[in-house]
Formats: structure tokens, sequence, C-alpha cells
């Protein structure tokens, strides 16, 4: 369990809160980087062989790569809305800077060919509504095939509200399976709130969730961690979810996907003992919190 799951600050290096990335132990295509600017503040570094997004967790940044300057609008916190954000191809050096100060998340993994250095816009950000009932959350697909043209990169945000269930039912992507199955690495990021409906006595409270991963026989991983704002789980393989904001707990996660496909895609398969409960679905209303920030979906 130790071994996927990462708590704050424990793969800190080089300035960054956060420092996963393809080469690391039992790790091969997908990476995450957080840092945390002060106002003024920047960041450099090399992309060397691995295509890179810059995506504003909290505060405004400005991404600069070969003399040019891209702004980031950025947002008051992962809850408040979408962001802008930028794309950033290998081989190049990219410097972040911030006036005000911010966090900064650099999803990021191996890639093969190359695409321009550009801004992403909110427009751009399409947000959709999963589930229903206690399974509703929301997804903000900005790194996604179909949204992001990109080598092999894949990343979206998930945010769930207090007392519900994300990434349900249980699935993997661990397996190459032509149109049905692809093989992943998976990054969770975790961010958590305090509900609306907590009490001004509950201000001092330290958020938690809950995050699920576990394997075959043949392939076995296990993992139930409590998970607090920083925290990371890694799924190289195996069935994962469900992801649980406990009542009172609104959850947030930011997830990074890679793998050795020729072809970027993204295809699940459900654990066939719980892929029934998407049937529930049909008779439930998805949930009135939704979605975060005002934003349509």
């Amino acid at each position: 369990m130790t071994e996927w799951f990462k708590p704050a600050g424990s793969t800190a290096r080089d300035g960054f809160d956060v420092a996963v990335t393809p080469g690391d132990k039992d790790w091969e295509y997908s990476g995450l980087y957080v840092a945390t600017l002060r106002p003024g503040q920047s960041v450099e570094f090399d992309t060397n062989d691995c295509e890179y997004l810059v995506l504003p967790l909290s505060g405004s940044a400005e991404v600069v790569v070969d003399g040019e300057t891209i702004p980031l609008g950025g947002r008051a916190d992962v809850f408040a809305g979408p962001t802008d954000l930028a794309y950033v191809p290998r081989g190049t050096t990219v410097a972040v800077q911030s006036a005000g100060g911010a966090r900064i998340a650099f999803p990021h993994a191996k890639a093969a060919n190359d695409y321009p250095f550009r801004r992403i816009g909110t427009e751009q950000v399409e947000s959709e509504l999963r589930g229903a009932g206690v399974s509703s959350r929301q997804v903000r697909n900005f790194g996604t095939p179909g949204v992001l043209d990109a080598d092999s990169i894949i990343a979206c945000e998930v945010l769930t509200p207090a007392g519900n269930w994300s990434s349900y039912p249980p699935h993997k992507h661990d397996e190459h399976k032509p149109g049905k199955e692809s093989v992943l690495e998976e990054i969770y990021y975790f961010e958590l709130q305090l509900s609306d409906a907590a009490p001004l006595g509950a201000k001092g409270n330290d958020p938690i969730g809950y995050q699920r991963v576990y394997g075959t026989e043949d392939r076995p991983i296990d993992v139930l961690a409590e998970v607090r704002n920083g925290d990371l789980v890694l799924v190289p393989h195996g069935w994962h979810g469900p992801a649980m904001a406990p009542p009172g707990y609104d959850m947030y996660y930011l997830n990074v996907m890679a793998g050795p496909g020729v072809e970027r895609e993204w295809l699940i398969t459900d654990d066939p003992q719980h892929g029934w409960v998407r049937e529930l679905w049909a008779n439930q209303q998805i949930d009135p919190r939704l979605p975060f920030g005002g934003e349509e979906s």
C-alpha cells in the first residue's frame, strides 16, 4: 500500500511539492509536478522527452517558451471553476512566473511527437456530469482525446460533492484489447474542502477522502488510502474506485494518464462484479449541487 500511496510532501524534490515522473521506480509513462510560487517567484525546467501541461490550481501565471509568453488567468481554487492552461512540447525549456503567487500543476507524459506550444482557453474545457444520485460527479475534460491534440498525455479534473462516490463502478485500463481497453498508468492528485453544509465550528477540521485500488491474483495490488490535500495515489494497474467523498467534505482529483499504446485512447473495463450499478442511474437524478463553480455542463 505505501508504495502506491504518496502522502503530501513525500515526493517533494527540486523545489516541487509533488514530483512523480517517468523513470521513477516502477513508473514509466505519466508524471506530475506541483509547484507553489510566492508572489513574483518563478520556476524553470527542461521538458526533455515529455510533453507538459501547465495547469493553475490556484492563482494566475505566465508561461514562457522560446521568448513567447502565454498568460493564464487561473482561478481562486480548483472548486471555483475551470482554468485556462498551456501545452508545452518536449525538448524545450519552460519558465512559469506568477506576480501574485500561485499553485501550478504540471501533468506530463513521455512523448514521441511534438505539438505546438499554445494556450487552451477555458472555453475549450468541456465539463460533463457523470453518474446520478450518490454516484454523481463532474468532469472537466481539458486534456482528453477529442478535446486536446497531444501525443500521449490524457488528463482531466473530477469533482465529487460531499457524500458521493466517484470513479465508480471500479474499472481498469491495464490490458490492450482493441476497441475495448487501453493500457494506461494513472495518477490521482487530491484536494478537498469543507462542503457548504459544514457548520462554522467545523472550519478547523481537516478534510479527508478515501481511494481504493485492488488487483487480480496474477497482478495483485491493494490500496485503501485515507487521502488529504496534496496526497497522491498511483495506479500502475488493477481495478480502481471508488474515490469516496465523506459527508461534509467535497473532493477534487486531478487524473494524469499515459501508456505505451500507439493510439492515444482512454478505454476502460468495469469490474464485472460491480458494473451493473450503472443501471441504477437511469431512474436517479443528477446531484443538484453540481456543477461546482456555476459552470455549465
